[in-house]
């Protein structure tokens, strides 16, 4: 029995493949190198996006193909599209077979029996706290992996969907979290990635029985284990980002000095309707604070162009932000309605035309600053965790402690941490040439 799996979206997908690619395996199916050669289409989808929903109809497309021309073949859909339509997803997608939410990953090979068994098509979107933090686990990488340290979101922004589709948020007891660490560096492990839809808050929901654990006390853990070498953490809301926790990244040797710290907009006019609980001032004291903390940290960020009411002044404001900031790198995206969200229904809708000429400024203004951030790397060595093969044959990739990537010349393998002299740098890449040890 071959499968294939498609992934949408973030980084907590991504990890949710991994579950369920294990959960597969475990069950004897596996992996295929094609979709036309799998006996199960498996589809893990995010509805954070348009733009993600548009690219799943498209592979969804080739899935009802590929199930016409063999009507044994199985399909599934997974993750929160899927969570978001629950059973009607079956009458948008008539050929569908099972579907399953981001907690019922264990679910699904009795899901997948039993839409072999039955005439019904199978399904599970019931709530279950952490569905996959004791799953099997197949990762792509012998030397880094995601571990979920908290799932789902209370915030309720009014632009996203993932209190909807990915519950309250739920924390992880710090017991759980450091054996699955200790277990991920006894098997080669030297770099993880903790995950958390708003991962400052980890411990808050907590019961107060006893010492109760926050993010920074997490990290102050994790960071004694022997054989982790980094650290890192992804993502950050800017309202529950504590004075602890900059000093966490700052003084713990294996966190890493990069952060990801969504801004969405630079002005508090749009933060206010976004329900961002923080204002363009508080932001901006918050990164001062950052960079005077931690010397060489690295920022990324989040930026939505068009919000429902964003002004030419609001979007000026954005801009001057990230001026200020000088972010390394930031993800701009399109503001993208989605259903059930309060900013669905809000007034003042921007005109196409300024939306395209927004986001093409924003984009050229964020490239322009991370290569002038990137060219005053030249010259320097760095410190690089070596992932595999680069571009061209005779290089190496890795990436940095500041989470950029970099193509290099040497002899290393991968998993080796090793020093490169930067030669040269682009907005999203570094050339260089390894150190002779």
């Amino acid at each position: 029995m071959y499968y294939h799996l498609t992934t949408f979206g973030c980084q907590m997908n991504k990890h949710d493949s991994e579950r369920i690619r294990g959960v597969l395996e475990e069950n004897g199916w596996s992996a295929a190198a094609a979709p036309e050669l799998a006996d199960l289409l498996v589809f893990n989808t995010c509805a954070v996006r348009k733009s993600a929903e548009s690219r799943l109809l498209g592979r969804l497309g080739e899935a009802g193909r590929l199930k016409k021309e063999r009507p044994g073949r199985l399909v599934a859909l997974g993750g929160c599209f899927a969570q978001s339509r629950q059973e009607k997803i079956f009458t948008e997608v008539p050929f569908l077979d099972v579907a399953f939410g981001p907690r019922n990953i264990a679910e699904l090979p009795a899901l997948l029996e039993a839409a072999v068994s039955g005439p019904a098509a199978a399904y599970s979107f019931e709530d279950h706290p952490f569905p996959s933090a004791d799953l099997p686990a197949r990762r792509q990488g012998r030397h880094r992996a995601w571990v979920q340290v908290m799932t789902g979101c209370t915030n309720f922004c009014s632009y996203c969907i993932v209190p909807s589709v990915r519950g309250p948020e739920r924390s992880r007891p710090e017991t759980e979290i450091t054996a699955e660490v200790k277990k991920l560096v006894d098997e080669g492990v030297i770099e993880v990635t903790l995950l958390g839809q708003n991962i400052n808050a980890y411990g808050l929901d907590l019961e107060p029985s006893g010492r109760r654990e926050d993010f920074a006390g997490l990290l102050a853990r994790l960071n004694g284990i022997d054989g982790l070498e980094r650290i890192r953490f992804t993502t950050s809301h800017p309202k529950d980002l504590s004075n602890r926790l900059i000093d966490a990244i700052r003084d713990l040797p294996s966190v890493c000095e990069h952060l990801h710290l969504p801004a969405q907009s630079g002005s508090t006019h749009i933060l206010e309707r976004m329900k961002r609980c923080y204002s363009r001032e508080e932001y901006l004291a918050l990164v001062n604070r950052l960079y005077g903390a931690v010397p060489g940290l690295s920022l990324t960020t989040d930026l939505i162009v068009g919000f429902p009411g964003e002004r030419e002044e609001d979007f000026y404001r954005t801009t001057t932000l990230v001026e200020s900031c000088r972010f390394d790198g930031a993800f701009t995206f399109v503001f993208s309605a989605r259903p059930g969200t309060e900013a669905a229904g809000l007034p003042g809708k921007v005109p196409e035309k300024a939306i395209k000429r927004r986001i093409r400024e924003l984009v050229k203004l964020t490239q322009r600053l991370a290569e002038e951030n990137n060219r005053q790397l030249v010259g320097r060595q760095l410190q690089v965790l070596v992932e595999g093969a680069g571009r061209r044959g005779s290089q190496l990739r890795g990436r940095t402690r500041t989470n950029k990537i970099i193509n290099f010349s040497g002899s290393a393998k991968a998993g080796d941490l090793v020093d490169v002299t930067v030669v040269s740098a682009t907005s999203a890449t570094l050339k260089g040439q390894q150190v002779a040890s």
